[in-house]
């Protein structure tokens, strides 16, 4: 039976969908913070980016993408506009001049701290509506899922 003519597996219900279901729970959770941010008028991506700086200290660029789940191009137009806002500094790496180090401002501190209440009663809702034991499973599923490497040919698909 040629390719073409091999009936397609079924795919699932997109109520039971993992990338879908994903995806809502995303919306379910940031709905809430984006209206926190909204305040301040920052998006979610540049809180992550704080987020990140203020956990990691100074980092390189490419590691602050990794961490705060945005494309490396991205995450540049990001910072050139968090460096005008005073949130974040860019310096060249002082061993590798090809690289940048940011480092969260002072104001971006503050900008944290003013949100830091909220956000706390953010996820003490959520731990409370969904269940604290609940929300740590999930989360310990989540990082497993993290490790999976599902861009690598299976079996299944032909590629042995």
């Amino acid at each position: 039976m040629t390719e073409e003519a091999r009936p397609s597996p079924p795919l699932r219900r997109t109520e039971r969908s993992l990338p879908i279901a994903l995806l809502r729970a995303r919306e379910t959770v940031m709905a809430p913070i984006r209206e926190m941010l909204a305040t301040s008028g920052i998006n979610e991506q540049k809180w992550r980016v704080l987020r990140v700086l203020q956990e990691r200290g100074p980092s390189e660029l490419t590691l602050v993408a990794k961490d705060a789940c945005l494309l490396l191009p991205s995450l540049t137009r990001i910072i050139r506009a968090m460096e005008e806002e005073g949130l974040i500094t860019r310096q060249s790496d002082p061993e590798d001049r090809r690289k940048a180090i940011a480092a969260i401002t002072p104001e971006g501190e503050r900008l944290i701290r003013d949100h830091s209440r909220e956000s706390a009663a953010i996820f003490a809702r959520l731990e409370r509506d969904f269940g604290r034991e609940r929300l740590e499973t999930l989360l310990d599923l989540l990082e497993g899922l993290q490790k999976l490497n599902l861009s690598a040919p299976t079996a299944a698909s032909g590629d042995q």
